[in-house]
């Protein structure tokens, strides 16, 4: 990814291998452009590299490149997950997974059946949230500040998806930050049930999440779906399930957030 300094994938993963006695490494990688993707994966077809996480900017030119792709990454033209085999590259999406875990975990309440997401953002984060949202039965509100992005998401996503403004924001049953920086909405346009989750999570309770609680809204932090993530990550790069571990206790200590 472009900024990948931040994440704490390297952790959870070095922390599964180690528990796991593996021989092998999970490092991060910062490639400059397009261009520097582009090499990457070319190590990686040659062998130099069993696999890659990938994150923004990187995920739909990471789906572009394989040569073959899971029905998760399909259906949303996106990846953060490459394996390498021969030559060959393998495209594949847990960010819905990460997406529906958290969820699970946060607000096991809450029923997706019929209800309406909004999206704040249409990137590839957005495009595998929304992916897996939709084969839970909800609608998806596209919000963002490129209309002709969000457009084309909608488009590639079909008729459960939609782009809107900020009027969705009144008919919302969860919201969700699919941005990287912090955004500029109205929280007080939403109902008293609804849920506010953000895909960042640094710090764990970010600004915005922390002005949803001030409003008494449920809150689902990014922790939650870094951690639902990846397992199916780790699975795909290593051959093999993680060992068990406490991750989120892990992660909190790391990031001095313990307690």
């Amino acid at each position: 990814g472009q900024p990948v300094a931040h994440s704490l994938s390297p952790v959870i993963h070095n922390a599964w291998l180690e528990a796991g006695n593996i021989d092998g490494a999970y490092m991060p990688f910062a490639p400059k452009d397009a261009a520097g993707f582009d090499a990457l994966v070319a190590a990686g077809r040659a062998g130099l590299i069993q696999g890659l996480n990938v994150t923004a900017p990187f995920k739909e030119q990471a789906f572009a490149l394989a040569d073959e792709a899971s029905k998760a990454a399909q259906a949303t033209g996106s990846a953060n997950i490459l394996v390498f085999d021969n030559g060959r590259v393998r495209a594949d999406s847990s960010d819905g997974v990460g997406v529906l875990y958290a969820l699970a975990e946060q607000v096991p309440g809450l029923n997706l059946k019929d209800a309406v997401v909004v999206m704040l953002g249409a990137g590839g984060a957005a495009r595998a949230g929304a992916g897996a949202l939709i084969e839970a039965g909800a609608s998806i509100r596209i919000l963002n500040r490129s209309r002709d992005r969000a457009e084309a998401l909608a488009a590639d996503l079909g008729p459960s998806v939609t782009v809107a403004d900020e009027v969705a924001l009144s008919t919302a049953d969860l919201v969700i930050n699919a941005l990287s920086v912090p955004p500029s909405i109205d929280l007080s346009a939403l109902k008293p049930g609804a849920v506010v989750m953000d895909m960042t999570y640094k710090p764990v309770v970010t600004p915005f999440l922390a002005a949803a609680r001030a409003r008494g809204l449920t809150t689902v932090d990014g922790l939650a779906m870094l951690i639902g993530q990846a397992a199916p990550s780790f699975t795909a790069l290593f051959r093999r399930p993680p060992p068990p571990l406490d991750l989120r206790t892990l992660l909190l200590v790391h990031l001095g957030e313990a307690g």
